[in-house]
């Protein structure tokens, strides 16, 4: 169903069952997959993609000019998945030819009001980000990683795998995965312990991202000193060997 005030470039891509509500905009080199519903005044810019079965609500601005003073209109790209939900008012940019042009959203995301997503920023599966969250460009966000309201992260930042920020908080270093932190600038608290029984971690996984967090955090070491210590773990646990990977592939270090 497509509302009559809808206004859709004839070079757009629609799928199948389709909801494309008042005062709508799909511009040219769009591709909206199928059973997504965009429900009114939303915005799709040019070389956009949707997948399928995302909800889009008033006033969202998606795949709109990156706010980059070196942009110069290059063909870039915003890619979003399946499953998605945007609320009102979220603001997605297209990516910059400074980065790889692209920027990314995965699949079943829950992405609340007036949250912010920036050029070349590459935003996992099943994250949560809530009211006011900002990522400024070239941020990645990992897989169930929860951002709580107001959240705001650095250019060239990540925040690991089912890691967890409280409200307010600010990043200008990395969050290492299922890491819990707090604070402007953010301060490491604990680990993600209720995330990672929800999502069926069992008690011996648990113990070893405890252990490690201690080593990381708790024992003094200096970080290199600590990830030697992390790598031998890593040999066992595949968790402790994903924060490992993190932390050493990291540019700007991390949160400590």
């Amino acid at each position: 169903m497509i509302h009559p005030t809808a206004i859709i470039d004839p070079s757009a891509e629609i799928g199948e069952n389709v909801k494309i509500g008042p005062y709508c905009i799909i511009e040219k080199d769009t591709v909206i997959g199928n059973d997504c519903e965009l429900k009114s005044h939303v915005v799709v810019a040019k070389q956009t993609q949707l997948g399928s079965g995302n909800k889009v609500y008033p006033f969202a601005s998606i795949g709109e000019d990156p706010q980059d003073k070196k942009f110069a209109d290059e063909p870039t790209q915003l890619i979003i998945g399946d499953n998605n939900t945007i609320r009102e008012y979220v603001t997605i940019n297209r990516g910059t030819v400074d980065d790889k042009g692209l920027t990314q959203v995965g699949d079943n995301n829950w992405i609340m009001a007036y949250v912010h997503i920036a050029h070349d920023c590459i935003l996992g599966s099943h994250t949560i980000l809530a009211n006011c969250s900002s990522l400024a460009g070239h941020v990645h966000v990992g897989d169930h990683a929860i951002l709580g309201g107001f959240t705001k992260i650095h250019q060239f930042c990540r925040i690991g795998a089912h890691a967890f920020s409280a409200m307010d908080s600010g990043f200008q270093k990395d969050l290492p995965p299922f890491v819990m932190a707090q604070g402007n600038p953010a301060k490491p608290r604990a680990i993600n312990f209720e995330g990672l029984k929800r999502r069926g971690f069992d008690k011996n996984r648990i113990s070893q991202i405890k252990k490690a967090y201690r080593i990381l955090y708790k024992s003094d070491l200096k970080l290199e000193q600590a990830v030697d210590e992390l790598q031998q773990m890593g040999q066992e646990s595949a968790d402790v060997k994903l924060m490992v990977e993190f932390i050493t592939n990291s540019s700007r270090s991390i949160i400590r």
